[in-house]
């Protein structure tokens, strides 16, 4: 045992001083010609890479970043051009609220499944769904002259509305002030 331990440092031993003769006479490193893995090689000072940090050509950067939020949308006396209005200052004192969606619209939208089913569903509804329900109802028993059905989600908090009346609904919500 003891001589396959000397026998093998002999052979490291001869290896190194291999490597150490052909330093100078070889461009590759030394542990390359001997076989050997470097761990560890220090480069000079003079050729460490370095990173230059300019803030003057960071503006043009800044354009391509999206925005992290939707900016606060301009405020109108009335409705705008396009035909969006804006929200009241205070919300109405009602059991039940309807939040704006992130681009800042009401969110009613309506719904063709089946074929030909057609749904309108009111989202983003906080606090006391049946009783927008029943004020949903009556409004549109006023417009339409019959009672439609709707269908109540307590956990998505979505009301459906049988048929079509998107614009119906958003202009009841705006008058209502959400």
């Amino acid at each position: 045992m003891s001589a396959c331990i000397s026998l093998r440092s002999a052979v490291l031993r001869s290896a190194l001083r291999g490597a150490c003769s052909l330093l100078g006479r070889t461009p590759a490193p030394p542990a390359a010609a001997a076989g050997l893995r470097l761990v560890c090689t220090a480069a000079p000072e003079a050729h460490k890479p370095f990173i230059i940090e300019s803030t003057e050509e960071y503006k043009f950067v800044e354009r391509l970043i999206p925005p992290t939020r939707i900016p606060a949308p301009p405020q109108h006396a009335g409705a705008a051009p396009s035909g969006w209005t804006p929200p009241a200052d205070s919300p109405p004192a009602l059991p039940y609220m309807i939040r704006r969606s992130r681009m800042h619209n009401i969110p009613v939208y309506t719904d063709l499944t089946k074929g030909n089913l057609r749904t309108t569903l009111v989202r983003k509804v906080e606090g006391d769904i049946w009783a927008l329900e029943k004020d949903v109802k009556q409004y549109l028993k006023e417009v339409t002259g019959k009672e439609l059905p709707t269908q109540v989600n307590e956990v998505t908090m979505i009301l459906k509305v049988k048929g079509h009346f998107e614009k119906e609904l958003k202009d009841w919500l705006i008058s209502k002030g959400f």
